[in-house]
């Protein structure tokens, strides 16, 4: 129950617009989901995922191979900022690795 706190409060400080929009990224026990959202029109910019793929490796990597994925669609859509949103998970092992990775292909945040 305390995730759900600690994702709205998360959150509640966060807001995609259309300049900036937010990134939101979801890891579970088995897959790594990431998308670029603009609040103010309630709209997905972009969207990669893990699910359905038949992407091999450690979460890690996966998490790492999602980051530079959405950076791609993220510089075809011509977004080049975004609002990090961590939900529920804490930034560190492979919230920070699908960060860093993203950065690398040149979405800042």
């Amino acid at each position: 129950m305390n995730n759900v706190f600690r994702a709205k409060r998360t959150r509640a400080k966060i807001h995609g617009t259309a300049e900036r929009p937010r990134l939101s990224v979801h890891i579970s026990n088995q897959h790594v989901t990431a998308q670029i959202i603009d609040d103010d029109n309630s709209k997905t910019l972009a969207y990669a995922s893990t699910v359905g793929s038949k992407a091999k490796g450690s979460k890690t990597e996966l998490a790492t191979a999602i980051g530079k994925e959405i950076a791609d669609k993220a510089k075809k859509a011509k977004i080049k900022t975004v609002v990090f949103d961590r939900g529920a998970k804490l930034y560190a092992g492979r919230m920070s690795a699908l960060a860093d990775a993203a950065r690398k292909e040149g979405l800042e945040f």
